[in-house]
């Protein structure tokens, strides 16, 4: 199974790579990048955090560190403008915020409750089952961008824009819409795949003299 995943995956990456001014069909991108996914097993990056409510002026931007490693683990690790992580061990999820000495934990969610763009991320989502696929109005050559519908109505997004880089299919941008026209973008950089991330990395314990709440 998994050499005819890579196959698939060698094999629309080739097809796709020939031009690369302009992206190919929706469905065909979306095959391609999900082809592309399901071969990597885990990945690391820098990231840029935009977020900007549909009701508030101003735009928060941060700053940190990712690694993902499926299936369900990640590893947020936001360092500008302050400390902050969300951790995911394949079981629990942690969210701790350093300024407000708090640490909330609860059950990692699964199947039908775990947002479709989160199943994506660690590997137990599908890009071709779970979403409707369209063209992003604004391509260009160093960016294909595919938006993407969910299937199933999800409560945190109505929308997703993935980014891939035409030649390799490895991801630059995540974006997400929510129902208040709020808008979530991810800037990646120095994203490396298959590079054997240590379990280790997704153990997580909330530091002594925080409140943990379940």
């Amino acid at each position: 199974m998994k050499c005819l995943i890579a196959a698939l995956a060698a094999t629309v990456s080739v097809t796709l790579v020939a031009s690369p001014q302009a992206p190919p069909p929706a469905a065909n991108l979306a095959q391609a990048i999900q082809a592309h996914y399901a071969a990597v097993r885990d990945f690391t990056a820098d990231f840029t955090h935009a977020y900007k409510g549909g009701l508030l002026p101003q735009t928060t931007v941060e700053y940190g560190k990712v690694r993902i490693k499926k299936p369900g683990r990640m590893r947020w690790t936001y360092t500008r403008p302050e400390f902050k992580e969300i951790v995911a061990d394949g079981r629990l999820l942690y969210t701790y915020i350093k300024a407000d000495r708090v640490c909330y934990v609860s059950d990692l969610p699964t199947g039908d409750q775990a947002p479709t763009a989160l199943q994506f991320l660690t590997g137990k989502g599908d890009l071709v089952r779970d979403f409707t696929a369209a063209l992003a109005p604004n391509q260009s050559a160093s960016e294909w961008r595919l938006q993407l519908t969910p299937i199933t109505r999800q409560a945190d997004y109505v929308r997703l824009t993935i980014g891939v880089d035409p030649k390799s299919l490895r991801m630059i941008t995540l974006e997400s819409i929510d129902a208040d026209e709020g808008k979530s973008a991810f800037t990646f950089a120095n994203l490396r795949e298959n590079v054997s991330v240590p379990d280790k990395e997704f153990l997580f314990a909330p530091p002594k003299g925080v409140d943990v709440i379940r």
